[in-house]
């Protein structure tokens, strides 16, 4: 395996000196994948969260909810989420990920659509359960997916794009509530709603199944020698190969081990408690500060249209400078501790105030892809790199589980304890991000000392040999590293970060 392995980079790294033919070959990647993912990812956000449209469009009345009952139908997604998290991302490595992932589509969408069948409590809890299940596998799949096809330097631009679809799925479920809202029969707008959506997902799974490929050598819209480039583009740029490896447990406590991955878990965790809260109670806030429940539904368009903005832009950013992560994190986190301020003094605030308070809450989605870049881009080793995307999803399940809980029924519609909660939490994410750059730079200092060289950000550290160790300043074009080396057995073998010479941390 890897005698073919060593030839076929070889027979690639001839093509690789032409620029054209390398610029054609992320255009093509580009063209197939983005879009796919942007549409996953857009119907995965409107199928979570049409539960905040349908709650002001009779669902709560309808199915008999008082108390705190809406919060835990709001929760107990994450717990489905919760339980599937670790065994999907055992899977997501060993199985063919494509076709694992339209099987879970068709699953999400058909719960989505018999939503619309539940008359009680009980019934909605067990669809958002399974719910929870159903969309587990979708985002470490995406992360599974973009780094197996792209370099360091372009994964925080890709995961940008594709995690931008949620907002984009915030505007279209806006409008589309607002659709359907006017629809006044025997069935009622908030069962429209999952109708709709569900079966719109069921049908997109398909298009998954014949349009997405499992990896990059059966990719068929690729021809042969583009694959060959492509993989020695993970190899050299990226991350290392995805393909064929086993899981590992000595990665696993590698992973447990590492100081990252904890300050990681962290910033996942404490971004998510308020996303948790207003992703579910965000029409509900905006129809306290007096709107109607259809002007609640177009107000959340402006607020996703700056999310898009923010998480596109960093994105952007975060792919350009390599050591701008943590700091485009602090950016982003900065504006919601202003605007959750605004509102838990809003007795104190005129509407207009308070209302410029909920749009700066929109920046704070966008620290999410900026914390999952750093995943995808600093860490080698399959199991591993699934071990940390697990614990991720571990405290953004956390995160949304408990977020609604701060929304107290006895405190509507001012809701102090969770915006108090908001501003505490977005406060954490700013010394986690900031002792996590810290970290970073101290780890890149320290190996260069030990190993007698700086290495790079950008690449996957000594491969060939040795041959690609440079320094920031001369690893920017891809082409001119893959020409720097020809490939030995040994890059084509499942290392983790910790033992790969020249891996140099982005942060």
């Amino acid at each position: 395996m890897a005698e073919s392995s060593m030839a076929a980079a070889e027979a690639a790294v001839e093509r690789a000196t032409d620029h054209a033919f390398a610029k054609r070959v992320l255009r093509k990647i580009d063209q197939r994948l983005i879009p796919l993912l942007f549409l996953t990812y857009m119907l995965n956000f409107m199928d979570k969260t049409i539960l905040s449209s349908a709650s002001v469009f009779g669902l709560s009345e309808d199915t008999g909810l008082v108390g705190q009952q809406y919060s835990w139908v709001s929760s107990i997604f994450y717990f489905g989420y919760l339980a599937w998290a670790y065994p999907t991302t055992i899977l997501i490595a060993r199985l063919p990920p494509a076709k694992y992932l339209t099987g879970n589509t068709l699953l999400w969408g058909t719960v989505v659509a018999l939503t619309a069948a539940c008359t009680n409590f009980g019934g909605l809890m067990t669809v958002r359960f399974l719910l929870g299940v159903a969309e587990a596998t979708i985002t470490p799949a995406f992360m599974f997916i973009t780094s197996t096809w792209y370099t360091r330097d372009e994964i925080p631009t890709r995961t940008g794009l594709w995690f931008s679809g949620n907002s984009v799925g915030g505007i279209v479920s806006s409008l589309l509530a607002y659709g359907l809202g006017h629809v006044n029969d025997h069935v009622g707008p908030w069962r429209w709603m999952f109708i709709v959506l569900g079966l719109w997902t069921f049908l997109w799974g398909f298009a998954l199944w014949t349009l997405l490929p499992d990896s990059i050598s059966t990719a068929k819209f690729l021809q042969e020698d583009e694959r060959r480039f492509a993989s020695s583009r993970a190899i050299i740029a990226g991350t290392g190969v995805t393909e064929k490896t086993d899981w590992k447990w000595d990665q696993v406590r590698e992973c447990l081990i590492d100081p990252k991955t904890w300050l990681i878990f962290g910033l996942a965790l404490l971004t998510q408690i308020p996303n948790g809260g207003t992703q579910n109670f965000a029409n509900l806030v905006l129809v306290s500060f007096g709107f109607t429940n259809l002007q609640s539904t177009l107000l959340t368009i402006p607020y996703s249209l700056i999310t898009v903005a923010a998480i596109t832009g960093t994105g952007w950013l975060a792919g350009r400078f390599r050591h701008l992560n943590c700091l485009l994190i602090v950016a982003v986190v900065l504006p919601c501790i202003v605007g959750s301020a605004i509102i838990y003094s809003r007795a104190h605030i005129v509407l207009g105030v308070q209302l410029f308070g909920y749009f700066l809450l929109s920046t704070g989605p966008a620290a999410m892809p900026l914390a999952m870049s750093l995943v995808q881009s600093n860490y080698r080793g399959v199991t591993k790199k699934m071990t940390v995307t697990a614990m991720v999803f571990l405290g953004y399940c956390a995160g949304n589980i408990s977020g609604p809980q701060f929304f107290l029924s006895s405190e509507a519609p001012t809701y102090n304890t969770a915006f108090r909660t908001i501003m505490i939490c977005y406060a954490l994410v700013v010394l986690f991000a900031s002792s996590l750059r810290f970290y970073l730079q101290f780890t890149n200092k320290r190996r260069a000392q030990e190993e007698g060289f700086e290495g790079s950000a950008g690449n996957a550290g000594a491969v060939g040999g040795g041959k690609v160790v440079d320094n920031d300043r001369n690893s920017k074009d891809v082409v001119v590293m893959i020409n720097q080396v020809q490939l030995v057995s040994n890059d084509f073998e499942d290392t983790t970060d910790w033992k790969t010479p020249g891996f140099r941390y982005r942060y």
